[in-house]
């Protein structure tokens, strides 16, 4: 749905599609932003409507975030969103500039002393990679706030834990033998795996845990020894090793050799980053509730909702009520950054090849921006909308030709992000 605003930049609930253009067409109304879509009314005010209470729903994720904003009350859904990190960008960023750094120190210092104990990291520190992630969420959550009568949030953070709720002091093999026994790997397992068969790539339908190696051949509980498969592969598989059932059925298993020995480096980090993100959600001064992965599965489960990470983030938290999607689409999100600060570019060897200009923006615009291009005459005459990568000179990229910013008028300013209305990137 489209969010609103009223004259005084105050939050409206949001309105369907529909409704939007026809206040756009009868220019009671103008875009304000385009991502999230918001419009913003030219003469009513906030005292001359009646608002709902909206709560924001998320479901934090180590690649994907989801994000969903549903109306209390009534339980409509009236946005939502994946917002897909870049941590893992961040984190080979940062190994190449050490390399690079390193090479350089070398080569012009190599007589100097080491020093690595020099800097002090402040409280609650979290690797570039995974601030990343936090600044992301709450970035998103500020913004929903900021343009939609939101009062209160909810956080997917723990795992339901029904065996420490019926017996607190429960401890030790009692405890890793309990009702819970083996119900987070699977739970990984189904995540890693997509939740479909290894094997034959089957999908919904019941999947059961099996042992690349079996463990009457030697084989252990760990993890990296575990996939999904559907009855009929793990009964045909039998006590064979991955190898062996790739010969008996003809074909190349490699692939799943080498991803289930990936390691555990997503589930860390949300792990790592959940606590950090509870704190500074709660800095934002609204009503935050939190719920484990089992309630949500249960809500998903119960209201009889698609695996995807934005349902996922509707049914977080105990309050999630009989949910009305209404043909909700959801908003796909990719982080990318401002850009570097690097002036220098340098080839794979690490001399220097190219330089750039220190201005970030000419003539008021800056690479990233989304523009609608009108071009009156020439070979590409026409109308044309997407992103401009800017040059120090009136000749800016647009797709695959180039275009004068006299023909250019923004949309979108740059913000770090890209949007789709699908999970085509």
């Amino acid at each position: 749905m489209a969010l609103v605003l009223d004259s005084n930049r105050e939050p409206l609930d949001p309105c369907h599609p529909a409704r939007a253009r026809k206040l756009l067409k009868a220019g009671q109304a103008s875009v304000f932003r385009r991502y999230p879509f918001t419009i913003i009314m030219k003469t009513r005010v906030i005292a001359e409507s009646t608002t709902h209470v909206h709560r924001v729903k998320v479901d934090p994720g180590s690649k994907t975030t989801g994000i969903a904003v549903v109306q209390e009350g009534t339980g409509r859904v009236v946005w939502a969103a994946e917002l897909t990190h870049r941590g893992q960008r961040i984190r080979d960023a940062l190994l190449a500039r050490r390399a690079l750094r390193r090479a350089r120190r070398n080569r012009k210092t190599r007589y100097r002393k080491p020093r690595f104990d020099n800097r002090r990291r402040p409280d609650g520190w979290l690797p570039p990679s995974l601030e990343s992630r936090v600044t992301n969420i709450l970035t998103w959550v500020r913004r929903l706030a900021k343009f939609c009568p939101v009062e209160t949030i909810s956080l997917e953070l723990v795992k339901f834990d029904t065996q420490a709720m019926q017996k607190p002091e429960i401890t030790g093999v009692e405890y890793q033998q309990g009702t819970l026994a083996g119900y987070e790997v699977r739970e990984y397992l189904l995540e890693k795996w997509g939740r479909k068969c290894a094997y034959c790539g089957a999908a919904n339908l019941p999947l059961e845990i099996e042992h690349m190696t079996p463990r009457s051949r030697g084989g252990s509980d760990r993890v990296s020894n575990l996939t999904m498969a559907c009855k009929l592969c793990n009964h045909e598989k039998n006590d064979m090793t991955v190898e062996e059932y790739a010969f008996f059925k003809g074909k190349d298993f490699s692939h799943i050799i080498s991803k289930a020995k990936l390691p555990l480096k997503d589930a860390a980090a949300v792990n790592v980053t959940r606590w950090t993100l509870f704190r500074r959600l709660s800095n934002l001064k609204l009503p935050i509730e939190t719920g484990s992965g089992a309630l949500t599965k249960f809500n998903r489960i119960r209201l009889d909702l698609p695996k995807a990470h934005w349902t996922d983030a509707a049914c977080a938290g105990v309050s999630t009520p009989t949910l009305k999607l209404n043909g909700i689409s959801p908003l796909y999100i990719k982080a990318t950054g401002h850009g570097n600060r690097q002036l220098c570019g340098t080839n794979k060897f690490g001399f220097p090849t190219r330089h750039r200009e220190r201005h970030r923006s000419f003539m008021g615009f800056r690479t990233g921006d989304i523009v609608r291009a009108t071009i009156p005459n020439g070979k590409f005459s026409g109308t044309y909308y997407g992103r401009i990568a800017i040059r120090q000179r009136p000749s800016f990229r647009l797709g695959k030709f180039d275009v004068n910013p006299k023909y250019v008028t923004v949309l979108h300013k740059t913000d770090g992000y890209e949007y789709r209305h699908s999970l085509a990137y």
